[in-house]
């Protein structure tokens, strides 16, 4: 394997073989974790807004199910591959896993760059999507979700879709649909709030709170836009945010209120007068006390990783640390809260939907709120636990805890042969 690839899922086995090398565990039983249980390869064919075909390519990986359904997203972007989709189902059976909700890994993208189709396009795209996987999707067997550069309408469309083939209203086949659908309240925050209660609990253990803490945010979207949003509001002091139009500094802290208002006027934080416009691969480096990225994969390498200033970093995107790089921020002496614990808010929530909609009744968002909290407080303190107990930084803690609630499961089943 290439000790310095930026394929996702090398990179991914390569955390993941850390980590069990540290347990004393059945070879067997790692063969049969290791692998991808099905991954599907679908040709969309879509008729253009100009009267044109054009073929697309989707993906769906369901890497375990011994826990429960499958759970993982769908994300639309030009750059999906099937090895990225395969890294992304596996990192969701392992943070199901280390937050204990009964759910295994998948995901799922298409090759697409959603910027350049209309509304109409992408419609027709997801409806063709949802029809080749209607076999494999499905509340009790494979519950899809957002990614990036998809949303609750986009899930509105698989469940309407799922729902039309089944013949009968499915809402706990998809979550974070709109809230009229079936959707929970708190679910569109729940990732950024997920990151921000890791970045308290983090500070905690440095004898720290959030009042006053300069943090940099690497992504604007709901992890990184609310994440950095909600920790304003407790105190911290957001001194670096970026998104696709690119990074912007301010040592004195940014005005939370004026980028989101940005977003909201513009789409994205192009023009933002609340800060200064830097190189986007300075915001990683910037003198701050906590770096949260939360954009795509590989956005830390060995390149960077020795320029960074923060001693905390919390992981609100999948895979954002490269293991070369996670060697030397640990011989940096800096604490990686990993993405299959720090990001795993949104899927938290996404199990509190699915099972308001199989019975039916729904919850207030604060209620929401505290459960979460709950989870996530708890998984944390989980993680630093085993993290003591095993002499190991938090990544490697997070995967044994996982791979151990997994490898229990699997001992209980029996595999079926």
């Amino acid at each position: 394997m290439n000790e310095h690839s930026d394929n996702p899922f090398e990179n991914a086995m390569r955390q993941f073989e850390k980590a069990a090398s540290k347990m004393n565990l059945d070879p067997g039983f790692l063969e049969i974790i290791k692998r991808p249980r099905r991954a599907v390869i679908v040709s969309l064919p879509i008729k253009m807004d100009n009267g044109s075909f054009k073929v697309f390519e989707g993906y769906r990986v369901l890497h375990s199910i011994v826990r429960g359904p499958g759970k993982g997203g769908i994300r639309y972007h030009q750059n999906v591959t099937l090895d990225e989709v395969k890294a992304l189902a596996f990192w969701m059976t392992w943070k199901c896993a280390v937050v204990n909700i009964p759910f295994g890994g998948a995901k799922g993208g298409i090759n697409c760059d959603p910027t350049k189709l209309s509304p109409g396009e992408i419609e027709r795209l997801t409806r063709r999507y949802t029809a080749d996987l209607v076999e494999i999707f499905g509340p009790d067997s494979d519950v899809p979700a957002p990614d990036v550069n998809t949303n609750p309408q986009v899930m509105a469309w698989v469940m309407d879709t799922f729902s039309m083939h089944k013949r009968h209203t499915e809402t706990a086949v998809v979550t974070g649909k709109p809230i009229e659908l079936g959707g929970s309240l708190g679910r569109k925050e729940a990732t950024g709030r997920g990151v921000m209660f890791c970045v308290r609990e983090a500070l905690k253990k440095t004898g720290k709170d959030l009042k006053g803490v300069r943090i940099v945010v690497q992504g604007f979207g709901n992890v990184g836009g609310i994440g950095a949003t909600l920790m304003a509001e407790q105190g911290a002091k957001i001194v670096g945010i970026s998104d696709i139009s690119g990074a912007y500094h301010n040592p004195d802290g940014i005005d939370m209120a004026k980028a989101n208002e940005c977003i909201i006027k513009n789409k994205t934080l192009k023009g933002f007068e609340g800060g200064k416009k830097i190189p986007a691969e300075d915001l990683l480096t910037l003198d701050c006390d906590v770096l949260v990225p939360a954009a795509l994969e590989n956005q830390i390498t060995a390149d960077n990783a020795g320029k960074i200033k923060a001693k905390i970093i919390v992981e609100g995107a999948n895979g954002p640390t490269t293991p070369d790089a996670d060697e030397i921020l640990s011989k940096n002496g800096v604490m990686i809260v990993p993405d299959i614990l720090a990001n795993a808010g949104g899927v938290t929530v996404s199990y509190f939907e699915w099972v308001q909609n199989k019975q039916s009744y729904y919850w207030p968002e604060n209620e929401v709120n505290e459960k979460l909290e709950r989870i996530m407080v708890e998984s944390f303190d989980s993680v630093w636990n085993v993290g003591l107990e095993y002499k190991v930084n938090l990544r490697v803690a997070a995967y044994i805890l996982a791979i151990k609630r997994v490898i229990d499961v699997i001992k209980v089943r029996g595999v079926y042969a």
